[in-house]
């Protein structure tokens, strides 16, 4: 196997909820797309201009700001998180955080 930095696995759902999907395709923008949305929007703005800076520390002092990276790895995952859930990929509802 190749060696990456990142592995990405999610496990297959072996009886999926029927129920949940239906509910998803019928009033998913009214309990998905509304909080997520909103709170999507603001943390992708917010992720936008912390990378930017990041990208001027970087030029500048040579070194990644801790806190910095911390906050794009849990947006990272939780726009994974995120996508996974509105493609089905998993029946668990996905927290508003991005951490473990």
């Amino acid at each position: 196997m190749y060696d990456y930095p990142v592995n990405y696995s999610v496990d297959y759902p072996e009886k999926p909820s029927r129920n949940l999907v239906l509910a998803r395709l019928l009033l998913g923008w009214l309990y998905i797309g509304i909080p997520h949305g909103l709170f999507c929007l603001a943390y992708t703005i917010v992720a936008f201009f912390v990378a930017i800076l990041s990208y001027f520390a970087i030029l500048i002092t040579r070194h990644f700001p801790l806190g910095w990276f911390d906050f794009l790895i849990r947006y990272n995952r939780y726009i994974n998180r995120l996508m996974a859930y509105c493609s089905c990929m998993t029946d668990k509802y996905p927290p508003f955080s991005g951490r473990k």
